[in-house]
Parts: structure tokens; C-alpha cells; sequence
């Protein structure tokens, strides 16, 4: 899933310092101030985490534009980023959006556990 290696850095770090809960509340958080219904298990696992954001935005993309642009602004996902994605599959354009916005939200996470 990881398409470089500061992601897997991120994500170990988060694990390593024991943040996924927190990253999970992140998540919840941000869904719930963009207005979407979606929330996550703390007990969610990482495999399902992933999975189940590549199908969200997928569908997010496909059927709720509108909701879909403003999680990418909540969250704070670079439009520059966005922009650079093959957006001629679907499924694999949804993988690269979950893995920016799990990207930018374990940076938060992190950030905020520092201060």
C-alpha cells in the first residue's frame, strides 16, 4: 500500500509509539467535521483500515464528489498531490488517496503527540 518509504516510516512510528488509537480518533474526527457518517473501530485492524478508506473514497468519488473534495481539504491533502494522480482507474486512484490522507494523518498524529 505504502508508495514510499516516509509513508512506512510514518506508520511505523505510529505504531512504535503506540498512536494508532489516536490516529483512529484522528480519522473519526476529521470524517465527522467534513459531515460524513463513517467512523472506525479503535480495534480496527491496519489491513482493514486501509481497505476500508480505498473503498470509502472510491465511493466518496463515484457518488459524493462534493463530500470527497471537502475531506481532502479538511484533512489538508496538497491539491498539487491530487493533481498528479492517474485518475483513469478508479480503484487505483482511491488506493493513492487513502494512502496521502492516512499519510497526513499520521503526520498530524505525531505532531501532536510531540507538542
Amino acid at each position: 500500500m505504502f508508495e514510499d518509504q516516509t509513508g512506512l516510516v510514518i506508520f511505523e512510528k505510529i505504531n512504535k509509539n503506540n498512536l494508532y488509537v489516536k490516529l483512529i480518533n484522528q480519522f473519526n474526527k476529521d470524517f465527522l467535521l467534513t459531515g460524513l457518517s463513517s467512523s472506525f473501530s479503535q480495534t480496527l485492524l491496519r489491513e482493514d483500515l486501509i481497505h476500508t478508506l480505498v473503498d470509502l473514497i472510491e465511493d466518496l468519488v463515484m457518488n459524493r464528489f462534493s463530500d470527497y473534495l471537502n475531506l481532502l481539504y479538511r484533512v489538508d491533502i496538497s491539491e498539487i498531490e491530487i493533481k498528479k494522480l492517474d485518475s483513469s482507474d478508479i480503484h487505483k486512484m482511491s488506493q493513492q488517496v487513502a494512502f496521502l490522507l492516512l499519510k497526513r494523518e499520521c503526520q498530524k498524529v505525531l505532531f501532536k503527540s510531540k507538542c
